[in-house]
């Protein structure tokens, strides 16, 4: 029944936005949801979201008081929701705002991968273990081809998958001898699997771009208070 809306190595380029850009997506993906079953509960409204149910409730809460989204009773004690056409509106918006993101996101990735692969052939470490499958990774393998660097598997635990482009993927660690480094491709729970990586391997074979040290917001979070700004 629903209820009532209630120490790694890093790079340092620009990554300003990160906080504004995760509250955008979610936001977003909440519109998203509801514009497509209006009778979604806010547990399975969670699950597309990819976050904790208190979070997913804190978005819905913030949405209503903004005037995006409108709730109505409906029979059996539950609830429906309706996109507002205000809240089209900021969906538009939401929408164009992520696609001009995402282009400067692979351009940045891009260049920061690279700038990662130069580093670890001027330190003799060729062979490369990538860690998570995102889109990041696909940006990571493109890149790797364009330096002396060789990608020799992605690890992604309980990965579906055995390959990606071409790379292996392992679902279990591998032995630490079969690679220099590992570079942090992950979008979703970084810091959970970067912490695993670096007592398995240490720290000091586990890079991690900047851009992605904030990007943990699909790991269980504290709500975010209503004060918080579009």
């Amino acid at each position: 029944m629903n209820t009532p809306p209630n120490t790694s190595s890093s790079y340092t380029p620009n990554a300003d936005r990160i906080g504004s850009d995760k509250r955008s997506q979610l936001t977003l993906e909440l519109l998203q949801a509801i514009d497509q079953k209006d009778d979604i509960s806010q547990r399975h409204l969670a699950q597309k979201m990819g976050v904790a149910l208190g979070l997913a409730n804190s978005y819905l809460k913030r949405c209503v008081k903004k005037g995006w989204i409108k709730m109505t009773t409906a029979p059996a004690n539950r609830y429906m929701y309706y996109v507002t056409p205000t809240g089209f509106a900021e969906k538009a918006r939401l929408t164009a705002d992520f696609f001009t993101t995402s282009l400067a996101l692979f351009r940045q990735s891009g260049d920061e991968y690279t700038l990662m692969y130069q580093d670890c052939i001027s330190s003799g470490k060729r062979r490369v273990l990538l860690a998570g499958l995102s889109d990041l990774t696909e940006i990571a393998v493109m890149r790797s081809m364009q330096c002396e660097v060789d990608v020799i598997g992605v690890y992604q635990p309980n990965a579906q998958r055995n390959e990606f482009f071409g790379v292996p993927v392992h679902s279990k660690p591998i032995e630490c001898d079969s690679f220099d480094i590992i570079v942090m491709s992950s979008m979703e729970e970084t810091r959970d699997l970067s912490l695993e990586l670096e007592q398995n391997y240490g720290a000091h074979r586990v890079l991690i771009p900047s851009m992605l040290l904030n990007m943990n917001y699909r790991n269980p979070t504290q709500p975010m208070g209503d004060s918080e700004s579009a």
